[in-house]
């Protein structure tokens, strides 16, 4: 498939990548936007990352300025390139290898993902009690504002941190299932980095 084009971005789940970019024939700029894949599932000869680390759902406008993009390519050309589309798409663009990008990723699921799961689990705590999870709001905007001053280990609070079991065993006796091992876990995790 030879087209007149300068670059071509494959935005698809990971799964799919390999399979899509191997029966793309072009001499043009192959590009990936995954976090977690490497620089070298691309088979092509001119390849390339950009990687816009953020989380994005349709119903929410996002300002690009302000994402951080990560970029890999191999050839000086394109990496010129790459950087120049990503300077006109973002303030905060730098370089990184498939490795790091890929600690970069883990990351942000832990910092993202995870955590708007645990949202999600107070949200339906709250909403069996006819409580709104609007009165969480300035406690989790509190909570991401203490990180931008302090690391998130000085930021830590909480009965975990300091193994207050009675506070503990009754939180644990209103869960059941998954969230209850999650409240473990969490619990146990949160202790032990504090006591390291």
């Amino acid at each position: 498939m030879e087209t007149d084009v300068d670059m071509v971005f494959f935005c698809v789940k990971d799964s799919c990548l390999e399979e899509l970019a191997g029966k793309v024939d072009t001499s043009a700029l192959c590009v990936h936007t995954a976090g977690s894949m490497p620089l070298e599932v691309l088979p092509q000869e001119h390849r390339g990352v950009l990687y816009p680390m953020q989380t994005f759902s349709k119903q929410r406008q996002i300002d690009f300025k302000q994402i951080p993009i990560f970029l890999e390519a191999e050839g000086e050309q394109e990496k010129r390139v790459l950087r120049q589309l990503a300077d006109s798409l973002s303030s905060n663009v730098s370089f990184l290898t498939s490795q790091q990008r890929r600690t970069l990723h883990l990351a942000a699921v832990f910092a993202c993902n995870f955590t708007n799961r645990c949202f999600d689990i107070a949200a339906e705590l709250l909403e069996a009690q006819g409580l709104s999870f609007q009165n969480m709001l300035p406690l989790i905007d509190e909570t991401v504002n203490k990180v931008h001053s302090l690391s998130p280990l000085q930021a830590q609070t909480g009965p975990a941190i300091r193994w207050d079991e009675n506070v503990m065993q009754k939180h644990l006796d209103q869960l059941e299932g998954i969230n209850q091992e999650i409240y473990e876990l969490m619990s146990l995790s949160i202790h032990k980095r504090a006591t390291e």
